[in-house]
């Protein structure tokens, strides 16, 4: 007879032990997974508002000073920053590692209280702390308006929200002194046309804001750039009609964008009724203010939706970025109002 073959088994069989090796490292890498997804909705949670008088009292307090004209519209800004970076998370744009570095909504929130933070801070740079074009710029303003104008993706040597808290201390710094009896050099002058200057820019933000909301769904508009001057000129021929739309990837991100936006210039709105109510009352526009601000909070109602829809027109499904648009477009119609009476005489 012939030899019999033997037959070797080359792979060995798993043992209990690796098989639960395997299950265990397994359960660690969803538990992971779990973990980091709870996180990172606990991340996403848009902070409260917060009452912009009694902020103002409190600091003014921790400070030692008292509350004067401008403190308000002052320590407000500086709550928003404190906020920005102090809240669930911390700041989120600049991270690097999970589950910041995944996420989507809330940097866009975040870059879009910057937005508003960012020209609030030259505004009182160059206008609300300077009696006329030729005097001295505030130190404290000026180191101020530079750290919040930090790129907001760097994230080391410095990141960007250690410039931020640095901002937020010169701004008090300055509140120190403003509300300082003793001092003179610090000073807030909430005049009509200052304020003005600040309407203008927020005008053009929210007509920006409004545009690419309502860009979502798509829409043909005429090319009006040079409306209104017969001798006016531009750079390079555009076409008479361009189509316009968001991009489908980018239509939440400009929701939550406004979203911040919004937010931000609920609280410095409420500020300035404050800081610039004589002014106000002068022009019988305190009514308008408000209704701005009526305006601006319906932007901020709980969004329900897991995720930012984008419906047609009228059709089945809502489009929660046209939503957001009505509200911010009421706005600026109250604010190109409220501009038209405060240049009034």
């Amino acid at each position: 007879m012939g030899a019999t073959a033997k037959v070797v088994n080359m792979y060995k069989p798993s043992t209990w032990k690796e098989k639960g090796l395997k299950w265990t490292l397994g359960m660690l890498f969803v538990t992971l997974l779990l973990l980091l997804l709870l996180l990172s909705f606990f991340w996403s949670r848009e902070p409260d508002r917060f009452d912009v008088n009694t902020h103002a009292q409190t600091l003014a307090e921790d400070l030692g000073v008292q509350v004067v004209t401008g403190f308000t519209t002052t320590a407000t800004l500086a709550g928003i920053v404190d906020t920005l970076v102090d809240k669930s998370g911390g700041f989120i744009e600049n991270d690097r590692m999970p589950p910041g570095v995944i996420m989507d909504n809330m940097p866009n929130w975040e870059f879009g209280v910057l937005v508003q933070a960012r020209d609030m801070s030259l505004i009182m740079r160059n206008d609300f702390s300077r009696s006329q074009s030729q005097s001295t710029e505030d130190k404290d303003l000026v180191n101020a308006q530079t750290k919040m104008f930090t790129d907001s993706n760097l994230w080391i040597l410095p990141p960007a929200e250690s410039q931020y808290r640095d901002s937020s201390q010169s701004l008090k710094k300055y509140l120190k002194r403003l509300g300082d009896d003793n001092q003179s050099d610090a000073q807030f002058y909430a005049r009509a046309d200052n304020l003005v200057d600040w309407l203008q820019l927020v005008k053009k933000r929210l007509g920006s804001l409004s545009q690419r909301l309502s860009a979502s769904v798509g829409k043909e508009q005429l090319n009006t750039n040079l409306a209104g001057d017969a001798e006016a000129k531009q750079s390079t021929p555009t076409a008479v009609s361009n189509y316009i739309k968001t991009d489908w990837f980018e239509i939440d991100d400009v929701f939550y964008e406004a979203r911040g936006q919004t937010w931000a210039l609920i609280h410095l709105l409420k500020a300035i009724e404050v800081d610039f109510g004589s002014v106000l009352q002068k022009k019988n526009a305190r009514v308008s203010l408000r209704q701005i601000i009526r305006e601006l909070e319906g932007t901020q109602q709980t969004v329900w939706s897991p995720i930012i829809l984008n419906g047609k027109g009228f059709g089945l499904v809502t489009n929660h970025s046209l939503v957001m648009a009505s509200y911010i477009s009421r706005a600026n119609a109250a604010l190109i109002d409220l501009e038209s009476l405060l240049r009034r005489g």
